[in-house]
């Protein structure tokens, strides 16, 4: 009766005790793996081997040594078919002993050592020799201990691998927040930093991460919302499902205070605090906004509060029966009415195509525009509105057609020339255009005192008037913001001209060919 060999025996004291140390020493899967694999061919005497792990739905093999190639191409697509996915080891070890014999022609046998741990079949140990599988009954029972050592040790590793890519899973997660993101210790220390919170506070998270909150977490004055350590004092959290929310400015390193938002959810876990998840967001963008819809709501009411004034002032008057109005007079109070309720109604169509702005773009009507044609009769209207001003259209010759909506290109250039009648006293108002390889170039300059250059970066800003512009004229900061709304939809751009000669020069130029439509 064959049997192990005595040296083998001997040394099956020391190939467990090293398994023992893999499991306190490796945690590396596919090192673990291929050590296991390398001792179980040593002591088996094989020529060559493999282990085999059962996934959620197939086998898959983990490890091979000694294998030709391919017979490996061809057992790895067949072990991880769906069919096979029910086999027991028994007959996944059945399996791989007609494989082997088969492409052997018989020269070969296999031998499994089953891996079972915690009461689970995680896995097989196949071993290709040269001789069949005569063991004693001691040898059996070494090579168990061998296989159960074995499998415990590839049980720790794949928990460990999971535990790992669950850890780095978690950390991608949180990098790739939006938002600034912080985990707490109970005693508030910070345990992790993402890189949404780095950008944000302007530190690198080495400069972060073991702080307490109280040294990150600054308020330039005191916030909307009761901060952290209020709130604990107040017996915060009494549920785990108690967030906390505070709004204020966040003191930062060397830059100015950020406006932020900030949600503290606690985790609890078997009735104790375990963390504290800090989400930090910039709320930069609806303070803009809130202020955006402050001035609004004020630039509006004072706009129209003044032409209904007017409207009903003259009405009124003119509605006195005691009173009998000179033709002149009453010709005059109804060119009042007529120039304020249009002054209404241009700003209510302002209005308009902000909102539609904001729901999505406009929508163009593209038909062949002459834009020489249409400066000339912009030209020839706004001249009988001045008499303190020159307006010049210069235009070459070959100024080709354009595929443009007509509407909205008049709105742009009315306004343009609206503006430099009000913000020139007098002088020249010159609409030039000129020709390039592959785009048109408009501008609209004039004599008067220029554009601060403080005010260049926001004047096309909706809603935006500089200081002169509030005490000089009337309006609601809508035409520049809309006009170069018109020009973008076109696929151009506008833009003012940082040093003219003299007075204000606004440009916008124009492709040649319109661009392709972008599918919505």
């Amino acid at each position: 009766m064959l049997f192990m060999l005595p040296d083998f025996r001997i040394h099956q004291r020391d190939y467990l005790l090293e398994v023992a140390r893999l499991i306190t020493q490796e945690l590396d899967l596919e090192k673990l793996l291929a050590r296991i694999l390398r001792i179980s061919i040593e002591i088996l005497a094989g020529q060559a081997g493999l282990i085999a792990l059962r996934e959620a739905e197939s086998w898959r093999v983990a490890a091979a040594q000694g294998i030709h190639p391919a017979f490996l191409r061809y057992l790895e697509p067949l072990l991880s078919e769906g069919s096979l996915a029910e086999l027991d080891l028994q007959a996944l070890n059945h399996l791989l002993k007609q494989l082997t014999y088969t492409a052997s022609r018989g020269l070969l046998s296999g031998t499994a050592l089953p891996l079972i741990a915690h009461g689970e079949e995680i896995g097989v140990i196949f071993i290709f020799r040269a001789y069949p599988d005569l063991f004693t009954p001691h040898d059996r029972q070494l090579l168990q201990a061998f296989a159960d050592q074995a499998a415990i040790a590839v049980f720790n590793a794949r928990l460990y691998s999971a535990v790992r890519y669950e850890k780095e899973r978690l950390g991608a997660i949180l990098d790739a927040a939006a938002d600034g993101l912080l985990i707490l210790e109970p005693d508030h220390t910070i345990e992790r930093c993402n890189r949404a919170f780095e950008r944000l506070y302007g530190r690198p998270r080495q400069e972060i991460i073991g702080k307490k909150h109280h040294e990150i977490i600054v308020w330039a004055r005191q916030p909307n919302g009761l901060t952290l350590e209020d709130a604990e004092a107040g017996g915060w959290p009494l549920t785990p499902h108690s967030y906390l929310y505070v709004e204020g400015d966040l003191k930062r390193p060397d830059l100015f205070p950020l406006p932020v938002g900030i949600t503290y959810a606690p985790l609890i876990y078997n009735d104790r605090l375990r963390n504290i998840i800090v989400s930090v967001r910039d709320i930069t963008h609806f303070r803009e906004a809130e202020e955006l819809k402050s001035t609004f709501i004020s630039i509006i009411s004072h706009e129209l509060r003044t032409p209904v004034a007017l409207i009903k002032g003259y009405a009124s008057m003119l509605r006195q029966e005691d009173a009998s109005w000179d033709p002149a007079i009453l010709q005059e109070s109804l060119t009042v009415i007529e120039e304020e309720a249009d002054r209404l109604s241009h700003m209510i169509d302002d209005l308009l195509d902000a909102s539609r702005l904001q729901a999505g773009g406009l929508q163009l009507n593209r038909t062949e525009v002459s834009l020489p044609l249409l400066a000339e009769r912009l030209a020839e209207r706004f001249r009988t509105q001045t008499t303190h001003h020159t307006l010049i259209v210069e235009f070459p010759p070959d100024f080709p057609l354009l595929m443009l909506d007509e509407a909205r290109m008049e709105q742009v250039l009315s306004n343009l020339i609206s503006n430099a009648i009000k913000y020139a006293p007098s002088g020249e108002i010159r609409i030039q255009g000129q020709v390039r390889p592959d785009q048109v170039i408009v501008c609209v300059s004039d004599q008067g005192p220029g554009i601060d250059p403080r005010d260049l970066p926001h004047i096309f800003d909706r809603f935006y008037r500089s200081e002169a512009a509030i005490r000089k004229t009337k309006g609601a900061g809508l035409g520049l913001y809309l006009a170069r709304a018109i020009i973008e939809a076109h696929g151009g751009r506008i833009w003012a001209d940082p040093s003219p000669q003299s007075g204000a020069r606004l440009c916008f130029s124009l492709p040649l060919v319109p661009p392709l439509p972008t599918s919505r």
